[in-house]
């Protein structure tokens, strides 16, 4: 029988059959591209069962090849990774500008990741129903300035406004498998709920001791928007560590870097220092944001930003 996770735990998982949702746990382990990762089996995957012996139990015998992942470190084990939800169509990554500030790094590491894959995302700034500093308006201007131009759309909302919310996400979830990310507390589950009421997700208020997000969604899950269309609610992430990505191959993701490649003196070029590097070259001329080649120096060199 074929299914697809649509909860899992860590040790059980929920698996949407043409028969309903069943209960599964895994048989056995599985090797998976040689990844050692902390999660066998993620949300979106679509997977194989067998009813045990006794009939009262269900077992998951196989997992069928992902058409893609957004991946990254695990922040429990070292040198192995985490699949944050499995065959996707688009991502959305919310941010906010306060409470808790959402950087640049982060959302840069986050479009490596969905690049990778060629994964469409888009932005979602949330809660621009607060009342904003200078320097937090600022940061809504570089968001605005950096990612539109690069073909990232940014949607400026507010997850309390439920009509304009629905009017202006429903359509875009037609017929698509939409992943939700971003860092606790910037309004995942809420924005979840109002799209899906009966998601009923949990959320919680800002920790006014660390101004920063509390983990409310424990474990990933996927909710049906209507026909064969689906958002995935995933917990918060801390930081983004991108993963098994070659240090040639890193630029091949900065969109506003790919068109150049193959054109510098060396084949070879990480565009660091190089002589005859023609990105270094656009850098200068203005062609590619400063902050965004900050970002690829930072992850070329194992370096988080938070600017």
């Amino acid at each position: 029988m074929k299914g697809r996770v649509i909860k899992s735990t860590g040790s059980w998982y929920v698996v949407q059959t043409e028969k309903g949702a069943k209960n599964a746990r895994l048989r056995g382990k599985f090797k998976q591209e040689d990844l050692k990762l902390s999660n066998p089996i993620a949300v979106g995957d679509w997977v194989v069962l067998e009813n045990e012996e006794d009939l009262e139990s269900t077992v998951i015998k196989d997992i069928l090849p992902r058409e893609n992942y957004i991946i990254r470190k695990s922040t429990r084990k070292a040198h192995h990774s985490h699949i944050i939800a499995s065959n996707i169509d688009q991502a959305f990554l919310i941010v906010t500008l306060k409470n808790p500030r959402t950087s640049l790094g982060f959302i840069d590491r986050f479009l490596v990741s969905t690049e990778s894959f060629r994964i469409p995302a888009s932005i979602l700034v949330n809660k621009m129903d607060l009342t904003f500093k200078d320097k937090e308006l600022d940061h809504l201007q570089d968001i605005r300035e950096i990612y539109g131009p690069l073909g990232y759309p940014v949607y400026e909302i507010s997850a309390l406004n439920d009509e304009a919310l629905i009017a202006q996400f429903s359509p875009l979830l037609k017929g698509k498998t939409t992943l939700l990310s971003g860092h606790s507390g910037v309004g995942k589950s809420t924005l979840l709920n109002k799209l899906v009421p009966d998601a009923k997700q949990t959320t919680k208020e800002i920790s006014k001791f660390s101004a920063k997000g509390v983990h409310t969604t424990t474990f990933a899950e996927m909710f049906a928007v209507g026909p064969n269309s689906y958002l995935i609610d995933t917990p918060g992430i801390k930081e983004f560590g991108v993963l098994d990505i070659d240090d040639f191959e890193l630029s091949h993701y900065f969109v506003e870097m790919r068109q150049y490649l193959g054109q510098c003196h060396y084949n070879n070029c990480q565009h660091v220092n190089e002589p005859g590097c023609v990105v270094l070259e656009k850098l200068e001329e203005g062609y590619i944001h400063p902050y965004r080649y900050d970002s690829y120096i930072n992850i070329l060199t194992e370096e988080d930003s938070h600017r």
